[in-house]
């Protein structure tokens, strides 16, 4: 019985044995196979993927401009302002004629709220012709420069803003301003004033400017600029580079400083500095005289100041707009259409021309041939044309009616910024 047991282990170990080396054969056949199989296969190679071109991103602003006849570019760089109350047929005429990119309102303009609405919304009506919306433009700078109806609450002064000290108040009235003229349907305000008042003997700037020294002016003065800005209306920026340390008046005749560069750089500049590092977007130029700077023509009309300082120097590229042409520094030292075109080629993108329709007339007549004859290049004209319309672009213009205006909501937030004010002096 052992000798059978242990006949039994001794086969089934044999058994074993034998399949352990014929597993062992055929495992090593298999490897070695698909070895060989892998490195006989020969290697597949990716091929490589086409270099992808750029997607052409088309600029609307350009291909509008390409589409623009002479025409129509010239009237974008008009801002001309009108008499009465509404629009008659002189206005009218005058609108459908130039179709100019912008239209002022002054106080003359104004009589009531429900009058200020109606006039606004035709102008859009009349605007929305030319296909391109209108800058519907008002100089609310608050204090004595107003032009809003008697309904509304006054603002108080920049002096009196100035005098608190703190720029987030400068910029909540800086916001009232920009609601009101929003609820009226204005899209473009002539303010803040960046001016330092340091001449006492100056009424013109007075208390229109925020305070007596750059600090005080820079910080409140971009702080309203913002202000205005967050609520959708246009902050032009004025009267560059300085108009505080004079004493003529430029609606009476030319201011003139003697003031170095190394004087405005250090001072009336300051502010302007400041706005332009905070995204200003456009600019009003003064008309006056630097004699250390350009002898020979004002500011308005001074390639040195505009293009040289305030384009080069100061790196701004936003749009710059002339004080008015009819003002009596201009009028009475030139004739207008020869003030236009210089004011252009000086580095202007509009030029504004308040009163007369003579006036309106020769200027937009000027600088229509002055691009006709190549006085003023294509390339020189697309260029303002492009900025104005990429504004028009960055605040979304729309000639769409305003249907009412909340008189009572306005006044709340006129007084609670007139508070501010009163509370932080």
């Amino acid at each position: 019985m052992k000798k059978l047991k242990l006949l039994s282990v001794a086969v089934c170990c044999i058994v074993l044995l034998i399949s352990g080396c014929a597993s062992g054969k055929d495992g090593g056949k298999g490897e070695t196979a698909s070895t060989e199989t892998a490195a006989s296969a020969p290697e597949t190679v990716k091929p490589a993927e086409p270099a992808k071109t750029p997607a052409v991103v088309e600029d609307p602003i350009k291909t509008r401009l390409a589409g623009m006849s002479l025409d129509e570019k010239i009237g974008q760089l008009l801002v001309f302002g009108f008499s009465g109350t509404s629009l008659d047929q002189g206005t009218t005429e005058m609108l459908d004629r130039y179709k100019p990119g912008g239209l002022i309102i002054m106080g003359e303009n104004v009589k009531s709220a429900g009058q200020l609405l109606e006039l606004v919304n035709s102008l859009k009506a009349v605007s929305s012709e030319s296909g391109i919306p209108a800058f519907i433009s008002v100089d609310e700078e608050g204090g004595r420069v107003s032009r809003m109806p008697p309904e509304l609450k006054n603002i108080p002064s920049a002096l009196t803003v100035g005098k608190t000290g703190n720029a987030g108040i400068a910029g909540g009235v800086g916001s009232a301003v920009a609601g009101e003229l929003k609820a009226f349907g204005f899209n473009m305000d002539f303010a803040p004033v960046l001016d330092i008042w340091s001449n006492p003997q100056n009424t013109v700037i007075g208390d229109r400017a925020f305070g007596t020294d750059a600090d005080t002016v820079g910080r409140l003065g971009v702080s309203a600029m913002n202000g205005i800005a967050s609520a959708g209306v246009i902050p032009v920026v004025k009267h560059f580079p300085g108009h505080g340390d004079t004493t003529a008046d430029s609606h009476k005749e030319l201011p003139v400083s003697d003031s170095t560069m190394e004087r405005l750089e250090s001072f009336e500049l300051k502010p302007f500095y400041e706005a332009v590092a905070n995204g200003a977007d456009a600019v009003m130029v003064a008309h006056i005289l630097l004699t250390q700077v350009d002898a020979k023509y004002p500011a308005s009309l001074s390639k040195a100041v505009i293009t040289d300082i305030l384009r080069n120097k100061m790196g701004f590229g936003g749009v710059v707009i002339t004080d008015d042409l009819t003002m009596a520094a201009i009028s009475k030292n030139y004739g207008l259409a020869e003030a236009a075109v210089l004011a252009f080629q000086a580095g202007s993108d509009l030029i504004l021309v308040v009163h007369g329709s003579d006036s309106q007339a020769a200027v937009a007549g000027a600088l229509k041939n002055a691009a006709a004859s190549g006085e003023i290049t294509r390339d020189r004209l697309d260029e303002s044309v492009y900025r104005i319309l990429k504004l028009k672009e960055k605040y979304n213009l729309e000639n769409v009616p305003v249907e009412a205006v909340d008189i009572e909501k306005l006044n709340s937030s006129i007084e609670k910024a007139v508070a501010d004010v009163h509370a932080g002096r």
